[in-house]
């Protein structure tokens, strides 16, 4: 058989149970004779990461007499050394070391038999489970200090926000009110004249128009509100809107972010949500004696 182009002759060609693979624990296990030491040797191999160069550094790592160490394709194509293992072991290949090519038929993953993969899911299963027990208590405390510090920096940053925005609060409210006093003085004057008017001045005859045309300029300017604010002027949501106005003004004056102050108020919420979360005993999987101890 003649190997890639270029390449000497093989001046022997060994039946494939010289290089034999099986599967243990989940893993290939490839057996095979070292040609100085006449001896056999398992390698096993990671599929999903070992390379077929880094498998062939290993066997010559081995056996030191080895001086040449190749794969082939059973039509005679050379393996890529980059090639994984996973690759190679789904169809049948060529070892060749030194002069000598070993014919080698891997078995069929899916005809592994059901003790294998059994063994292989509670391998997996045993991972997993060491690995939480070592990692996820130092997993959420580290968490719950990264939280904590968030949480105190988002505070820090708040702080002189929030009372900037009481002291804004309290200037809106304050103008809101006295427009509303303003507002019922104006009333209460506007009754009085009408009544002095209308007894005192001139008759009811005289002074029935004048209400009318009050009366139709009022309803002209709630329609008029309407059409500016697309709302019902309804007192309370008038009152609600007229101290958003002082207060937007009075915040652009004082240069207070309202944008910046929701932004840190909805991290700070998430913030505390995550935290929440996190110490409970279902997630952390802890005694609830600890989380009580940590908060």
């Amino acid at each position: 058989w003649q190997g890639r182009e270029g390449a000497a002759p093989y001046s022997t060609l060994v039946p494939s149970d010289e290089v034999t693979i099986d599967y243990r624990h989940g893993l290939p296990v490839v057996t095979l004779t070292l040609p100085t030491r006449s001896e056999r040797c398992r390698f096993t191999v990671k599929p999903m990461v070992t390379t077929v160069g880094a498998f062939l550094q290993d066997v010559q790592r081995e056996d030191k007499g080895i001086e040449r160490a190749e794969v082939f394709a059973t039509d005679g194509s050379k393996v890529s050394d980059a090639t994984l293992m996973e690759v190679l072991l789904m169809n049948d290949f060529k070892l060749v070391i030194n002069n000598t090519a070993y014919s080698v038929s891997p078995p069929v993953k899916d005809k592994l038999s059901s003790e294998h993969a059994t063994e292989m899911e509670d391998i997996k299963s045993l991972v997993h489970r060491l690995f939480v027990a070592l990692h996820l208590e130092d997993h959420q405390v580290r968490k719950e200090r990264e939280l904590l510090q968030k949480l105190d920096r988002l505070k820090e940053e708040l702080l002189p926000l929030e009372q900037m925005k009481a002291r804004i609060m309290d200037s809106a409210d304050a103008k809101t009110s006295r427009l509303l006093w303003v507002g019922l003085a104006l009333m209460s004057t506007q009754g009085g004249a009408l009544a002095w008017l209308t007894w005192w001045v001139y008759s009811w005859d005289i002074m029935e128009p004048v209400t009318y045309f009050i009366t139709y300029g009022s309803a002209m300017a709630f329609y008029a509100y309407f059409v500016l604010t697309r709302q019902d002027y309804i007192y309370p949501d008038a009152k609600d809107r007229q101290f958003l106005h002082y207060f937007y003004r009075k915040s652009k004056k004082q240069h207070f972010t309202v944008e910046r102050y929701n932004k840190l108020k909805e991290d700070l919420a998430e913030a505390e949500e995550s935290l929440r979360r996190l110490r409970q005993p279902l997630h952390l999987r802890l005694p609830i004696q600890e989380i009580n101890d940590k908060d």
